[in-house]
């Protein structure tokens, strides 16, 4: 079960990519619209004005379709076998799904609770219908596309091989995978008629209910989000806020890029304004953190390991706090001392809650570069010293995170980078070290190059080889492999010698941490596994 829910989010993570280019394309034309910065070039009637919301509406496309992008994306990450055809598959079984559920809510609607004639053509928000792909539906938004999503990807692994007899062959394939989604997603389609209303009900006061649980539900919430990230787990934790219905029907993500010149507007405190921030605040703890540990690594270290110890350090901690993607510094230390990440993940817990509670909301989730677009800059004017009260609780915070990982360091001597035993060279290794450390090595056979195939091939090779791969995917800096018999695989050292930052091993699933090469290693890897 834990390797099905691993693979399965590291195929939700695919299209979750596009939300981050996207977001920064409509922040950046909502603040080039906004009077209070563009003065009369906002004119409706100006060509200005006109040129740029052009290329908003084009930015909003991943969120006005999100429902088709994770249909067709999942399959991509999770079929066995012809993703391409799994992810046609399973667009035509959702489709499908929607006009069966849209037809049942047309001719039977009031026994199910719903209103169907109602009009949605200004938005169906609150009435718990949607128009996908043009047809009138249940909003059953992310979820329901993640969960046909998986049904079609399981329909598709079982019989898109399956061997019809010679005069049944034209119903091979994808027709037959079709033809299996047709009569399995009109019995579904009823049960959700029966369910999803009162699935409906429960979410819409999923959101009170969470405001109301005040800083606990909160805490437990930034701190679960940040533990959870060896397990890869993490992201069942947030992507119901951000991109499903868990706090407003449209997603937190979409819902303040909607409302965001509204909130530029006004005067009254932002807290007030989206007290859903609070599940939008664990970007914090992706800015501040990495300044205020590196320094306690590099204040740690060796002296004769210090300058090493920073070449490590600068590109991560920096990849870190622009665009917030924390994994590359994280697994720097989570192997070598694990409470350290259990302390790590209290502290920003602590801080997010903190900042929440003294005022400060807003779409945090990432890293600084969406921080300025999407907030600091549009919203300024009106709500400087929020972002004043939340740069000055973070840099407290960054003396917190230094004194405290000083202090365990040095106190139970962890083996962080730099403070490694003199024999043993300070990650990540560089090529020649590498090259020479291999020399001699037991199994060794391949030699990193700096290209994508060499480190797919050691990869390949620590994880027991082409025989022993079941299936692949990955995440934004994981490749995330299930093996047939984990005693075959190397250790972690050979790995790390391997370009690997660290190693998840949980059973027969391992996640290999690539950075955020990961796409480009694993079309390799992919190209490996196929080679006769």
């Amino acid at each position: 079960m834990m390797q099905v829910m691993q693979r399965f989010g590291g195929a939700m993570f695919t299209p979750v990519l596009f939300f981050t280019f996207s977001g920064l394309i409509i922040a950046i034309t909502i603040m080039l619209t906004n009077p209070a910065i563009v003065g009369g070039l906002a004119d409706p009637d100006a060509f200005w004005y006109k040129f740029w919301m052009t290329v908003q509406n084009g930015g909003w496309t991943i969120f006005n379709q999100m429902e088709l992008i994770f249909v067709v994306a999942l399959p991509i990450g999770l079929a066995k076998n012809a993703p391409a055809r799994a992810a046609i598959e399973s667009l035509l079984i959702y489709l499908t799904f929607n006009y069966f559920v849209g037809s049942i809510l047309q001719f039977w609607g009031p026994t199910f609770g719903v209103d169907y004639s109602v009009d949605i053509s200004g938005g169906g928000y609150g009435t718990g219908l949607d128009m996908i792909a043009g047809i009138k539906t249940l909003d059953t938004n992310i979820l329901g596309a993640i969960a046909i999503a998986a049904v079609s990807v399981w329909i598709h692994n079982k019989f898109f091989d399956k061997k019809l007899p010679d005069w049944l062959g034209v119903f091979q394939g994808s027709t037959l995978v079709g033809l299996m989604g047709f009569l399995i997603m009109l019995p579904l389609a009823l049960v959700t008629c029966f369910v999803w209303p009162g699935v409906q009900n429960g979410i819409a006061s999923l959101q009170g209910f969470m405001v109301s649980s005040g800083t606990v539900g909160i805490f437990v919430y930034n701190f679960l989000n940040r533990l959870l990230i060896p397990t890869g787990l993490h992201h069942f934790i947030w992507m119901p806020f951000l991109y499903g219905p868990a706090a407003v029907d449209e997603g937190l993500v979409k819902y303040w890029l909607t409302h965001l010149s509204e909130f530029a507007a006004s005067t009254k405190p932002l807290k007030e304004l989206f007290p859903e921030g609070a599940f939008m605040m664990f970007g914090t703890e992706k800015v501040f953190a990495p300044i205020g540990i590196a320094a306690a690594f590099y204040l740690t270290a060796k002296p004769e390991k210090k300058k090493r110890v920073l070449s490590i350090l600068i590109p991560v901690v920096l990849t870190a706090i622009l665009t917030g993607t924390t994994e590359p510094f994280e697994f720097t230390f989570l192997f070598v001392a694990p409470i350290l990440f259990v302390i790590y993940a209290l502290i920003s817990a602590t801080m997010n809650t903190l900042m929440y509670v003294m005022g400060v909301s807003g779409n945090f989730n990432s890293g600084l570069i969406d921080w300025v677009t999407q907030n600091w800059l549009p919203l300024f004017q009106n709500h400087w010293q929020t972002y004043l009260t939340q740069i000055v609780i973070g840099l407290i915070f960054v003396v917190i995170y230094f004194a405290v990982f000083k202090f365990l360091i040095v106190k139970f001597n962890y083996a962080t980078p730099g403070r490694e035993a003199d024999h043993e060279e300070t990650k990540l290794i560089r090529k020649e070290d590498y090259k020479n450390s291999k020399q001699g090595a037991a199994g060794a056979k391949v030699g990193i190059t700096g290209t994508f195939t060499d480190l797919a091939a050691n990869y390949l090779e620590a994880l027991g080889g082409r025989d022993n791969i079941e299936d692949v995917t990955n995440c934004a800096t994981r490749l995330r492999v299930t093996v047939y018999d984990q005693t075959l695989l190397a250790s972690d050292a050979e790995f790390k010698m391997g370009g690997a930052h660290g190693v998840v091993r949980n059973g027969k699933a391992i996640q290999v941490i690539v950075g955020l090469s990961v796409p480009q290693v694993r079309e390799e890897f992919e190209k490996l596994l196929k080679i006769s």
